[in-house]
C-alpha cells in the first residue's frame, strides 16, 4: 500500500501546521522567505491597488511559488497569507506593541472581516501541474475590551507576530465574541476550502492521511 499524497506547507505558521496535523496530515514544512511587500508591490505595479481579499491570495501565492522555485519538492505545496480588514482597510502582523495596542483599540466591540488565500501547485512528478488559489473571508466579532484586557494581552507578545492582532484558537480566544464563516479559516487554513482545491486536481482529501 502506497503511501499518503505528500504536502509541502509554505508557512511558518504553528496553528497552520497544527490545523492539518490535527486532520490527520503530516506536512513537511518549508519557510518560503518571501519579501512579502516587495511581492505585494510587484503585484500592484501589474494589477493596481488590491483589494485586501486579493492581497492574501497574492501573498499566499507567492510564498507557494517561491518554495516550488527553490526546493522543487516532489509533492503538493501549499501556501497561505492572512489579512484583517476592517472599514475597508487591510491590517496584518503589527510587528510591535505600540501597534498592537492602538489596533485593538480599534477592533474592540466590532466586527472585521479576516481573508486567509490558499494557493496550490501541483508539483508531482506525474502529477497535473495545476497552480490555483481562493481565499475563504470569515467576519470575526470582537469583544469590547477594557484599555488593561488590551495591555495584558499584549503584552503576552502573541497578537504582535498574528494578522489582525488576535488569535481565536489562543491567548486571544476570549477576546472574540464569535465568528461567521470558517473556524478554520480563522485559525490560518480553511481544510473545507483546502478540500475543495485538491478534488479540483483530482486529490482526494483522505490521500493526504497517513
Amino acid at each position: 500500500m502506497s503511501g499518503p499524497v505528500p504536502l509541502v506547507l509554505a508557512s511558518a505558521s504553528p496553528a497552520r501546521l497544527a490545523s492539518l496535523t490535527s486532520a490527520g496530515v503530516e506536512p513537511e514544512v518549508v519557510v518560503s522567505g518571501v519579501d512579502e511587500e516587495a511581492a505585494l508591490a510587484r503585484a500592484q505595479e501589474r494589477h493596481g491597488v488590491l483589494p485586501p481579499a486579493d492581497v492574501a491570495l497574492t501573498l499566499a501565492r507567492a510564498k507557494c511559488e517561491a518554495v516550488v522555485g527553490q526546493e522543487e519538492p516532489d509533492s503538493l505545496v501549499l501556501g497561505c497569507d492572512s489579512v484583517l480588514e476592517l472599514d475597508g482597510r487591510m491590517y496584518g502582523k503589527p510587528g510591535d506593541a505600540a501597534t498592537a495596542t492602538e489596533r485593538w483599540r480599534l477592533m474592540r466591540g466590532r466586527s472585521g472581516t479576516l481573508h486567509t488565500g490558499h494557493w496550490v501547485i501541483d508539483n508531482r512528478e506525474g502529477g497535473t501541474g495545476a497552480t490555483l488559489g481562493a481565499t475563504a473571508s470569515t467576519v470575526v466579532h470582537f469583544a469590547d475590551l477594557t484599555d488593561e484586557e488590551i495591555e495584558a494581552y499584549v503584552a503576552t507578545g502573541e497578537p504582535l507576530t498574528v494578522a489582525g492582532a488576535f488569535t481565536v484558537d489562543g491567548l486571544g480566544g476570549p477576546y472574540v465574541r464569535g465568528i461567521e464563516g470558517d473556524y478554520h479559516a480563522v485559525v490560518g487554513v480553511s481544510l473545507p476550502l483546502l478540500r475543495e482545491l485538491l478534488d479540483e486536481i483530482g486529490v482526494a482529501w483522505h490521500t493526504l492521511r497517513g
